[in-house]
């Protein structure tokens, strides 16, 4: 009797640790991602108040993905080595001297510097966190724990910008990075509330958390392959979708006011559908399932955003890409975090996020490409029928797996 007592203190005791640990690493990265997305509107008002060119502008808004391109496999093993709480904590810390750097530091040489900063630390942050949370549980609590991580999120890419606008309103640029820097002060200061798996070292060695281990992992693993290949796709449709909408509905020289809904109606659905991700899987009957109709929505919505200028067609296409957006990514994660054991977690999570961030930076760049050649209506479908053959290919490849 005195075990089954005993057994029920520890399982209760260690319940209570994950949801504290959960808490503090989404406040902590909610704090982050209002930084992050504050940055997204400040940077190029600060870079057009110096002079910049859009070509410089492009340079120095590209920065920031520098970083991550190069050391986000390398960082998944400081994370083992180190544990989630000493690099989110540090990587905070980072943060912190980039927007002090922006804020003290007035030109371009503080500017690129801070966005290389922010980048990385962003990086290390995301990072860090996810590897603390797919150590939190199993099957459809670990579902359930991305999917409303995700979702908070979301409420600091909502929050952020409007934020961003009323400092810059108010004081211009001249606090906005002070402002940030206190965000994210506050963000590394709630790490210091994670406990004991958060605090956790792992040993592993260069062969468990190398970039030849990892590509040995996308050959072997199909887990990780299929969660590279839809974080892959959907970070593709909202580097297309966030990049050009706004710039095809101004072409249609549609208000600001419903451009603004426009695009912020993808996020706000997004948001809405992720806590649903765990319930959302049970019914598709699986996470493969869950995946085609994650892929197929954000195909569709993609593939007819530019074949009509009927406001209430666009808004329902946009919705449908704010579903499969708002589904690949904790989805990507909850599937990477479950097909690979502890020890090799953080890395693969780090080559999940370095796809992740490469994508981010082409998928304008091909996109404008397509608009170069073909013009709206004909680059939105082709970027649809793209994820349309990346669909199928999923549906032959791992339709038959037990994922």
């Amino acid at each position: 009797m005195q075990s089954n007592h005993s057994s029920h203190r520890d399982s209760s005791g260690r319940a209570s640790e994950a949801s504290q640990n959960f808490f503090a690493v989404c406040l902590s990265l909610t704090l982050c991602f209002v930084v992050y997305s504050m940055l997204i509107v400040a940077v190029p008002v600060y870079g057009l108040q110096l002079g910049a060119s859009p070509l410089v502008l492009g340079a120095v808004l590209s920065a920031q993905y520098l970083l991550p391109l190069v050391l986000a496999i390398p960082l998944g093993g400081i994370v083992s080595r180190f544990g989630g709480r000493a690099t989110l904590l540090a990587g905070a810390g980072i943060m912190v001297a980039g927007l002090l750097s922006m804020h003290a530091w007035y030109g371009y040489a503080g500017l690129v510097t801070g966005q290389l900063l922010v980048g990385l630390a962003h990086l290390q942050m995301v990072l860090a966190a996810q590897t603390i949370i797919s150590n939190l549980g199993t099957g459809q609590r670990l579902e359930q724990y991305f999917g409303w991580y995700a979702t908070w999120l979301s409420g600091g890419q909502v929050i952020g910008p409007l934020l961003a606008g009323v400092v810059l309103k108010s004081s211009g640029t001249q606090y906005v990075f002070l402002v940030m820097a206190l965000f994210a002060l506050v963000s590394g200061v709630v790490t210091l509330r994670l406990t004991g798996q958060a605090r956790e070292r792992i040993h592993v060695t260069r062969q468990q958390a190398g970039f030849r281990a990892q590509w040995q992992l996308v050959g072997s693993n199909r887990g990780v392959q299929l969660s590279i290949l839809v974080t892959v796709l959907g970070m593709f449709a909202l580097g297309v979708y966030g990049s050009y909408l706004p710039v095809y509905l101004e072409s249609l020289a549609i208000s600001p006011l419903i451009i603004g809904v426009l695009v912020s109606l993808r996020a706000g659905v997004s948001m809405l559908v992720r806590p649903f991700m765990a319930r959302i899987i049970a019914l598709a009957g699986g996470r493969v399932p869950t995946v085609l109709l994650s892929l197929g929505t954000l195909a569709t919505g993609l593939a007819f955003l530019g074949a009509s200028e009927q406001l209430l067609l666009m808004a329902a296409l946009a919705m449908l890409v704010g579903i499969g957006s708002g589904l690949t990514q904790p989805l990507s994660m909850v599937i990477l975090a479950e097909s690979v054991e502890r020890e090799r977690r953080a890395g693969a999570l780090g080559m999940r996020l370095m796809a992740n961030r490469a994508v981010h930076f082409l998928a304008p760049l091909f996109f404008g490409l397509l608009l170069e050649l073909s013009g709206f209506t004909l680059a939105f479908a082709a970027s649809g029928i793209l994820i349309g053959f990346a669909l199928i290919l999923a549906h032959r490849l791992f339709s038959s797996g037990n994922l």
